[in-house]
């Protein structure tokens, strides 16, 4: 029996003699690695690529959720100043879908499939696992796209373009703070995957670097809306956990796409009643 020829593992880049320099470079590449793992920005090669930089990277996930709240805000100013604000709101969640290849919300079609169509923990996964979409997660998909549409328009024309581009862009980091927190106090459930190598129990300094990178920016929306959001989001992480808990054990990739999604929301939802009362 023969065997195909592998290319060569390209050696890993030289890294800098002094241990600071040594540890920034590690810290870039987990960034960078976050940064390829959620979106479909391409990074350099040199970052390359081995299962504990997953790891290492999940601290990382609400800085992307920046990255990616503040190009889809940039999207809807540039937009806003050419057509109808429905117009310019569609396009700035267009742009964020393209960034991230819709990376939550086909965990979110995936959940409420499987969380819908399934009674038993293993039909549970086993649906969770299917690729196809079926009919929950596809009504559950139009309702998420069709809210968030109406609740940022809501937004931009009550509260001000300002205020719009505020709460998307903390939106998208406080949403993946809150599912990235779950790495934290649950259990992976299952034996491989592609989010194995993510989840893994986050340190203390890691969960609170998540943790300030999703807060601060909705205390920088308003205080009071921030406080009000982060208390919401604390609940919705707290049902959110039992439930998945009570139905397999544990999380998987896709429950967490789907407490993102869910996250982001919420914060629209509450940043809407707040502009509105």
């Amino acid at each position: 029996m023969t065997t195909m020829p592998t290319e060569p593992t390209p050696a890993p880049p030289r890294r800098p003699a002094h241990p600071l320099l040594h540890r920034a470079c590690d810290e870039l590449r987990y960034l960078l690695t976050a940064v390829g793992y959620f979106t479909r920005v391409p990074v350099p090669a040199w970052v390359g690529f081995a299962p504990h930089y997953l790891h290492a990277a999940a601290r990382y996930f609400p800085l992307v959720g920046l990255m990616v709240g503040a190009i889809g805000a940039l999207a809807t100013l540039a937009a806003w100043l050419l057509w109808p604000p429905a117009v310019a709101v569609l396009i700035g969640i267009g742009a964020t879908l393209l960034l991230t290849g819709a990376f939550h919300e086909d965990g979110l079609a995936d959940c409420v499939d499987a969380f819908g169509g399934g009674y038993r923990r293993e039909d549970v996964l086993r649906i969770m696992h299917d690729s196809r979409i079926g009919t929950f997660g596809a009504l559950a998909l139009v309702l998420a796209l069709l809210l968030k549409w109406q609740l940022l328009l809501a937004l931009g024309q009550r509260g001000g373009l300002r205020e719009l581009l505020l709460v998307l862009v903390a939106a998208h980091a406080a949403s993946r703070a809150m599912a990235v927190s779950y790495l934290a106090t649950l259990d992976y459930v299952r034996p491989e995957g592609k989010a194995k190598p993510v989840a893994q129990r986050l340190s203390p300094r890691g969960l609170a670097l998540v943790l300030a990178c999703g807060a601060l920016p909705l205390l920088a929306v308003a205080p009071g809306f921030g406080v009000a959001a982060i208390a919401a989001l604390a609940l919705l992480r707290l049902v959110l956990g039992r439930y998945f808990v009570r139905r397999i054990g544990g999380y998987t990739g896709d429950c967490l796409g789907m407490a993102q999604q869910l996250g982001e929301l919420l914060i629209y939802l509450l940043a809407a009643a707040w502009i509105w009362s």
